[in-house]
This record gives structure tokens, C-alpha cells and sequence, in this order.
């Protein structure tokens, strides 16, 4: 097959010196291929296979696991550090546990790469990291519905709470405030004050998919969030 660009979303040690590794890719979503000197000390392969780094790939096998055949730079990888690097490492998880193998998915790879520009700017960070879990849950349409679940529009004077098995909302005394939902569903997402329920509607709309396994990215942010506590 032809290259395509990819980008590493997980790698780990596959027997002696090859690795084995979860790739998103701009054509066919995710895929786990075994790259071979992947773990060598010193290959080629182990040098270009890093988080952030764009690449060209290709691929042989008809099966879940692939074995690349080509893998190429096609780029300068994203320099991240701090929280920047800790929302990229969150980004490259969730993609590993919420997309099904060889799903096509080119807007999560645009999301993706857009979120990759965006990390090293604290001003542009949590938006872009908000556009790319909406991808991820169009990809498996999973978006939320910004309606009651017997599909009443909601009331700007409410508030609500988000409901995982009807992906709408349900009133709640200490929910989110209407007309905050609506701005989301309107896609009015930098209208101020509008952040903290952008996060919390997200998170509760993945909440479900990713199942009862903590992240270990997120685990990390909360770490260095109790560090820089005074």
C-alpha cells in the first residue's frame, strides 16, 4: 500500500527488539502494527517512533496486527512540556482506548494535528483539546444531544445534567446552565465563562466509552495540579 501520514499513539517492547505500536492515520483510523527494531537501541525505527512526531507509514496484513514496511519523518515533532505535554499524552490515550481498530476517522486526525499546534500555547490549549474529543465522539457517534431525552429543547433559564444512556440532558437543581448548552450546541465556543462546561459536558460524554480504568494521563495532570498548590 501507499504511505500515509500517522502519528504514534502508544508504543511497548514486542518480543526481543521490535515494538509493537498503535498508530493513528489520516485514511484508516488506528492501527496496531509490529514494528520491527522499534526497540532496538540505536535503529532508525526507534528514533523516528516518537510521541508527536508526524510520519508516513505503510503497512502489510489483512489482519488487527500489521507489520510496517515503511516508516518516515514527515516532519519536526511537536515540543511539549508541562501541562502541554501532559494534555498530549491525554490525547494520544483516549484515541488508544476509544477507537476501533482500522475505523476511518480523518477528522480526528485533523483534530489531532491541529491540537499537536495548539498544545504549546497555553491561550489555545483547552479549546483545541475540547474540538478533538468532539471528533473523537462524532467518530463514534457519540456526541451528545442538546435536548431533554423526549427531545424538548432546553430551556436557557434551566439547568441541566448530562444523561449517559440518552446522550441528552436531564434537569438538575446544581446542573449546567441552559444557555451555556446552547452555546455549545449553537458551536459558540469561545463565548466566555464557557470553558468549565465545555470540560464537564466532554468528560461526561466520554465517560462511558472509556470504561472504569483510570487514565494515566490524567492521573498526572491532577499530580502536577496538587503540586503547584501553595
Amino acid at each position: 500500500m501507499s504511505a500515509e501520514p500517522a502519528f504514534l499513539l502508544h508504543r511497548k517492547p514486542y518480543r526481543e527488539t521490535s515494538a509493537l505500536v498503535d498508530l493513528l492515520t489520516l485514511n484508516n483510523g488506528r492501527i496496531r502494527a509490529v514494528a520491527h527494531g522499534g526497540q532496538r537501541p540505536g535503529s532508525k525505527s526507534r528514533q523516528r517512533l516518537q510521541p508527536f512526531t508526524p510520519l508516513f507509514v505503510s503497512w502489510r496484513g489483512e489482519r488487527d496486527l500489521k507489520r510496517l514496511t515503511l516508516m518516515e519523518s514527515r516532519g519536526q515533532t511537536a515540543l511539549l512540556a508541562g501541562e502541554g505535554l501532559l494534555c498530549g499524552l491525554y490525547a494520544n490515550e483516549i484515541a488508544t482506548r476509544l477507537l476501533p481498530l482500522e475505523l476511518a476517522a480523518p477528522d480526528v486526525f485533523a483534530f489531532y494535528t491541529a491540537l499537536l499546534e495548539a498544545l504549546p500555547v497555553p491561550s489555545r490549549r483547552a479549546l483545541a483539546l475540547r474540538r478533538y474529543e468532539w471528533a473523537l465522539l462524532d467518530a463514534l457517534e457519540a456526541t451528545p444531544r442538546f435536548c431533554t431525552p423526549d427531545n424538548n429543547v432546553l430551556d436557557p433559564q434551566a439547568r441541566y445534567r448530562f444523561d449517559a444512556q440518552s446522550r441528552a440532558f436531564l434537569p438538575a437543581e446544581q446542573g449546567l446552565e441552559g444557555r451555556a448548552l446552547r452555546y455549545i450546541e449553537q458551536g459558540d465556543w469561545q463565548h466566555a465563562g464557557l470553558a468549565s462546561v465545555l470540560k464537564t459536558v466532554m468528560r461526561a460524554a466520554l465517560a462511558p466509552h472509556l470504561g472504569s480504568a483510570a487514565l494515566r494521563s490524567r492521573e498526572l495532570m491532577m499530580a502536577l495540579a496538587r503540586r503547584r498548590q501553595p
